[in-house]
This record gives structure tokens, sequence and C-alpha cells, in this order.
């Protein structure tokens, strides 16, 4: 499938949770899309998500040092990577540094008032909307 076409998803892997965005079909706009748990089988239900909303390109954000340096955390997002690749082959998947987007999600939800209590189930999913539309932005001039 040409990755050029089609939606493109986002995915903030954390130990905990992982956030999920989609882009619209023109590529122009990100959305929080869900959360998922980290556990057992979850690259299925990453592949259940992709082939419902016809993904055609993931990008999976790398939480690298505020020094741009690379360490455990890396480490641990590449191995989970390489546990998606085995599900997910026939879409192509593209890392990107996604340093400060979770504490922009919360600043951004913080900001629109989000009551605590929710604002944990949501920022997981905004900061890969976060992520996402900054790879999309970035995409436009190319």
């Amino acid at each position: 499938m040409d990755s050029s076409m089609g939606r493109v998803m986002a995915l903030d892997l954390g130990e905990v949770r992982i956030g999920v965005a989609l882009s619209d079909p023109s590529r122009s706009f990100a959305s929080p899309l869900e959360v998922l748990k980290m556990e057992e089988g979850w690259p299925l239900k990453v592949k259940e998500l992709v082939e419902r909303n016809s993904v055609t390109l993931i990008v999976v954000g790398l939480p690298i040092r505020t020094d741009g340096s690379s360490g455990p955390e890396v480490q641990r997002v590449m191995g989970w990577l390489e546990e998606l690749k085995a599900v997910v082959q026939q879409v192509e998947i593209v890392t990107v540094d996604e340093r400060f987007t979770t504490s922009i999600a919360q600043r951004f939800l913080l900001e629109g008032d989000v009551r605590r209590e929710k604002r944990k189930g949501k920022v997981d999913k905004v900061a890969a909307a976060l992520m996402l539309q900054d790879y999309l932005n970035s995409r436009r001039g190319s």
C-alpha cells in the first residue's frame, strides 16, 4: 500500500498507556483517537485500528532526552517497535522525536480546565495528537 496516501496514525508508547492519534484523510489535521493499555497483545489492537481507519503510515514517538541523547527509554520503545512491526507488516512505521509532547499536552489540558481525573485518561492521546500534528506540518512543505 502506498504510504503517501491514506491516514497517518501516531502512537505515544508508554509503560502503562499508549496514546493514539489519527490524521484526517488529507493528512492535514491530527485528532486524539484513544488510549490503549500497554499489555499483552497491544500490537493486535493497533493492527485492528490500522485496518479500521485505513492507516498507511504509523508515526511512533521516541522519548529522546532534552540534550538529544537516547537513554534506556528509547531502547524500550525500540523493543516495542519490533513487536509492532512483527504484527503490522503492511504499514510503514517511522519514528519521530517526541520531546516535550506530554508536558505540552498536560499544560494544554490544564489550560482547558480539564479535571485531574479526566486529564490522566486524555493526556496520552493528546500528546500523540500533538506529535502527529507536528509531523504532518513538517511534511507539508516537502
